[in-house]
């Protein structure tokens, strides 16, 4: 008879999610004020001065060549994948900018069939799809009431060129959880992150007011949180149980976005919020192993 699934790593999938989703609020304000690419790298930079000493101090060494060139691949793809989301956020509605970005964890699922070697339970695409469809159903509730202009055209296309980097960069999570620590992976995703977008520094780099750059400092420390607690959840369980969770972070999005721009809850929000908790607790299921 098999032990029932812990539920620790889902809890901290889901509390890694929500910081994301309180960084993309403060991060959308200091994309607005100074541009996506300065807000991103200010981010970057100062979340690797903020974990790279507590890695260090409890004992962080140079990684392995196998840990470190998963460490450079996710964080070059990660710099591209928050720096596209960011201009999406000064484009479109915060809840809306993460609801398209959803389809992500779906391909995922495939991908990490192909690249994890992972068997793709029925369970698992059933809550992807439940997933996906209360996504729509909330998106769906504002198509044709806003015109699709240039900068929201824009907007679509970084989201959905985010997207499909947010699905390659959740499966080389997977990857280097199973080579390296929390606060080491914490510690590389920004530091690269800022090597690479430090490159055009001297060009397009915008410096921050006292306001801008608390926002930033704030978004970078729920970044560096954010990213230690999934990349631990990823060290203990599957990546198409945890994929399910990413769902959750429109529910943190619909919150953040009453809470700080008076955003309503509409009918339309409700129903494809119960869709995603379904699909999250299909996703959290498994079924009992032969004796």
């Amino acid at each position: 008879m098999s032990s029932p699934p812990s539920l620790r790593p889902i809890l901290a999938a889901l509390l890694g999610v929500a910081a994301f989703s309180l960084m993309d609020a403060f991060m959308k304000g200091a994309s607005l004020a100074i541009g996506a690419y300065s807000a991103a790298l200010l981010r970057s930079a100062l979340g690797v001065c903020l974990i790279a000493p507590v890695w260090l101090a409890r004992g962080g060494r140079w990684p392995a060549r196998r840990a470190l060139r998963f460490h450079l691949v996710r964080g070059v793809v990660s710099a591209f994948m928050a720096l596209s989301f960011f201009f999406a956020l000064t484009r479109l509605p915060l809840a809306e900018t993460i609801a398209i970005s959803f389809f992500a964890p779906i391909l995922s699922l495939y991908l990490a069939a192909i690249v994890l070697k992972e068997t793709i339970r029925p369970g698992a695409i059933v809550a992807g799809l439940f997933g996906l469809a209360g996504t729509l159903v909330i998106v769906g509730g504002r198509i044709g009431r806003e015109a699709l202009d240039d900068g929201a055209a824009a907007g679509l296309a970084a989201i959905l060129f985010s997207a499909l980097l947010y699905a390659y960069n959740l499966i080389l999570a997977r990857q280097q959880a199973q080579h390296a620590g929390p606060l080491e992976i914490a510690s590389f995703h920004s530091g690269v992150g800022a090597l690479v977008l430090a490159i055009a520094a001297p060009w397009l780099l915008v410096l921050p007011d006292m306001p801008t750059l608390g926002a930033i400092g704030a978004a970078s420390l729920l970044t560096v949180i954010a990213a230690a607690l999934l990349g631990w959840a990823n060290a203990r369980e599957e990546a198409q149980v945890l994929v399910a969770m990413e769902y959750s972070g429109f529910l943190w999005a619909a919150l953040f976005g009453w809470l700080f721009f008076a955003e309503t809850v509409t009918p339309t929000v409700l129903m494809g919020t119960l869709l995603i908790v379904i699909g999250c607790a299909i996703a959290t299921r498994r079924s009992p192993r032969p004796r």
